[in-house]
C-alpha cells in the first residue's frame, strides 16, 4: 500500500470516527430530551396552574386537540430548557480534543451562561407578556365585545412572545463565541450598531402589539443586550490580541 493510500485510509477512518462520536453525542442529547419531555408532561398541570393563576378570565377549549397541543408545547419547552446545557456539554466534549487548556476552561464557562441567559429570556418574555402585552390588549376591548379565550390561542401567543426572548438573550454569548472564532470584532459591532438597533426594533415590533410605546419598551432591553455584547466581545478580543502578542514575542526569541 502506498503512502498516499495509507494517508487516505487514515483520513477516512478519522472522519468516520468523528461522525460516529457526533452521532453518539446526539443520541445522548436525544435521550435527555425524552427524559425532560416526560418530566414536563408529568408536571404539566402544575406548570399550567402557575401560568394561569393570575388570569382574570377563564380559558376555554374548542376541541380536544387544544389541550393536547398545550400539553405537548409545555412539555416541549421544559425539554428544550432542560436539554440545552446537556447539548452544550456534548458539543464541548466533541470539540474538546482540538482546544488548548485555556480554551477548554474558557469555553466550558459558556455552558452555564448560555443556560442562565436562556432562562432569563423566558422569564423576561413571560413578564413582558403578562405585565405589558396582555393588559394592553385587554384594555382595548373595554366592554366592546364578549371575550372568549381558548387554550390554544392564548398559549400560542404566549410562546410566540417568550421563546424569541429566550433566543435573543443569547446574543452576548453568540457575540463572544464569534469573536473567539475571529468572525466578528467589537469594532465591527460598533460600526453596524445602527443596523443592529433597527433590526432589534423590528423584532420588538413583531413580538408586541401595534403600540409604539410598548414596542420601544420591549426594544430597549434588546438594545442594552447588544451593548453588553459589544463590551464582552471587546474583552474576548483583547485577550486574543494579548495571546497573539505573547506568541509572537516567544517566536521571535
Amino acid at each position: 500500500m502506498s503512502e498516499d493510500q495509507q494517508f487516505d485510509n487514515e483520513k477516512e477512518m478519522n472522519v468516520t470516527g468523528h461522525l460516529s462520536e457526533l452521532r453518539n453525542r446526539l443520541i445522548v442529547t436525544a435521550v435527555f430530551f425524552v427524559i425532560f419531555f416526560g418530566l414536563g408532561f408529568a408536571y404539566v398541570k402544575q406548570i399550567y396552574g402557575f401560568l394561569v393563576k393570575d388570569l382574570d378570565f377563564m380559558l376555554n377549549f374548542t376541541s380536544p386537540t387544544d389541550i393536547v397541543s398545550v400539553y405537548f408545547t409545555m412539555a416541549g419547552l421544559v425539554a428544550i430548557t432542560g436539554t440545552l446545557p446537556i447539548l452544550c456539554i456534548q458539543i464541548w466534549l466533541f470539540i474538546k480534543p482540538g482546544l488548548t487548556s485555556n480554551e477548554r476552561k474558557a469555553s466550558l464557562a459558556y455552558i452555564p451562561a448560555v443556560f442562565l441567559l436562556f432562562i432569563a429570556g423566558i422569564v423576561f418574555g413571560y413578564l413582558v407578556f403578562t405585565k405589558l402585552i396582555m393588559p394592553f390588549l385587554l384594555q382595548l376591548n373595554d366592554g366592546f365585545a364578549n371575550e372568549l379565550y381558548t387554550f390554544g390561542n392564548y398559549f400560542k401567543f404566549m410562546f410566540h412572545v417568550t421563546i424569541p426572548f429566550a433566543v435573543l438573550f443569547e446574543i452576548p454569548m453568540i457575540a463572544m463565541f464569534l469573536t473567539t472564532l475571529g468572525i466578528i470584532t467589537p469594532d465591527f459591532m460598533r460600526k453596524t450598531r445602527k443596523y443592529a438597533y433597527f433590526i432589534l426594533v423590528i423584532i420588538g415590533a413583531i413580538i408586541t402589539p401595534p403600540d409604539f410605546v410598548l414596542q420601544i419598551v420591549v426594544a430597549i432591553p434588546l438594545i442594552i443586550l447588544y451593548e453588553i455584547s459589544i463590551y464582552l466581545s471587546g474583552i474576548v478580543y483583547r485577550k486574543k490580541l494579548k495571546k497573539h502578542k505573547e506568541f509572537m514575542e516567544q517566536d521571535s526569541l
